[in-house]
C-alpha cells in the first residue's frame, strides 16, 4: 500500500468516526489517533516500527493524565470559587459592560436559548472551540514526524502551559460568566457552547478519560493561552510575512469563548500573558542548557 493510499484511507476513517461517534475530545483518544495517523505515513518505511511512537508518547502521555485528573479534582479541595474580581475588571475595561453580557445581547437572539437555531456565527464559533482539543496535539505529532527536536520543544512549552495553569486553578479557582450569572453574580447570560453544531449532528466525544471537568477552572483560560501558544509558535518559526496573520486565531477563540459565557475577557488576556511567559521562560531555560 502507499503513502497517499494509506493516508487517504485513515482520512476517511477518521471522518467517519468523527461523524458517528464524535470528535476526539480527551488527551489519550487524540493520541491514540495521532499514532494511527503516523502508522499510516510510514506505511512505505522499511524500517517502520509501530511502538516506537509510544516508546517517545508515553511520558508526555502520563503528564497529561496527571494533568486531566489533578485538574478534575481541583475544585474539590475546599477553596469557594471566585465570582466578583473578573466582572469588575471587564467593567473596568470596557467602561462599565461586560462584554459577554453585550454580545449575546447582540448576536444570541432574545431570549438567548441553547435551544435557538444556531446562526451561521455560533457555527463558525463552535467549530474554534472545539479545535481547543486538537490543535496542540497535532501539531506535536507532525512534528514527531517530522523533526523530533522540534516535537520536543513544542510539548515542552505546551505541557508546561497546562501544568502552571493548573497551579492557578488550585490556588484560584473562579466561576465562569455562566455559572456568574446562575447565581446572580453577572446579569442574565447563557452557556450556549454547544448550540452551533446542534443542527448538524456533531458533537465531541471522549474515548478514554471520562468525566473529569472542572467548571471554575477560568482563570486563565487555557483555551485562549493555547491558541496563543499555537500562533506564538508559529510566529517564532515560520519567516512568511504572512504568518502574523496565525494570530487570528487565538483571537476569534477569545471571542468565541467570551460569546459563549465560557470565560472573561481577563480570563483571555491572563490565558494570553501565560502564553507569553512560557514562550520566554522555557526559550532561556533551552538556551541556559544548550550553554
Amino acid at each position: 500500500m502507499t503513502r497517499r493510499t494509506a493516508m487517504a484511507a485513515y482520512a476517511v476513517v477518521l471522518l467517519a468516526w468523527c461523524w458517528l461517534v464524535g470528535i476526539p475530545n480527551d488527551p489519550a483518544g487524540v493520541i491514540v489517533w495521532i499514532w494511527l495517523g503516523t502508522l499510516a505515513w510510514q506505511i512505505e518505511d522499511a524500517d517502520r516500527d509501530p511502538w516506537r511512537f509510544w516508546r517517545d508518547w508515553w511520558k508526555p502521555l502520563l503528564l497529561l493524565v496527571v494533568y486531566w485528573l489533578v485538574r478534575g479534582l481541583a475544585d474539590e479541595i475546599g477553596i469557594p470559587p471566585h465570582y466578583s474580581m473578573p466582572v469588575r475588571f471587564d467593567e473596568w475595561l470596557f467602561g462599565g459592560a461586560v462584554p459577554t453580557v453585550w454580545l449575546q445581547d447582540a448576536w444570541c437572539g432574545d431570549p438567548c436559548l441553547k435551544s435557538l437555531p444556531p446562526r451561521w456565527w455560533d457555527v463558525a464559533f463552535t467549530s474554534v472551540y472545539a479545535s481547543h482539543f486538537l490543535v496542540a496535539l497535532t501539531l506535536a505529532g507532525v512534528l514527531w514526524v517530522r523533526n523530533r527536536d522540534e516535537w520536543v520543544r513544542w510539548l515542552r512549552r505546551y505541557i508546561t502551559l497546562l501544568l502552571a495553569g493548573l497551579t492557578i486553578y488550585i490556588a484560584y479557582p473562579m466561576a465562569p460568566p455562566w455559572m456568574a450569572a446562575r447565581d446572580g453574580y453577572l446579569d442574565e447570560v447563557h452557556r450556549i457552547t454547544s448550540r452551533g453544531w446542534s443542527e448538524i449532528d456533531l458533537h465531541r466525544q471522549t474515548m478514554v478519560m471520562w468525566g473529569m471537568g472542572n467548571k471554575v477552572a477560568a482563570m486563565p483560560s487555557l483555551h485562549a493561552g493555547i491558541a496563543f501558544l499555537v500562533a506564538f509558535w508559529f510566529v517564532s518559526r515560520l519567516r512568511s510575512r504572512w504568518r502574523w496573520l496565525v494570530l487570528l486565531y487565538p483571537l476569534a477563540m477569545s471571542l468565541a469563548l467570551v460569546y459563549f459565557a465560557e470565560h472573561y475577557v481577563v480570563d483571555t488576556i491572563a490565558g494570553a500573558a501565560l502564553a507569553v511567559l512560557v514562550m520566554v521562560a522555557v526559550g532561556r531555560w533551552e538556551l541556559r542548557r544548550a550553554a
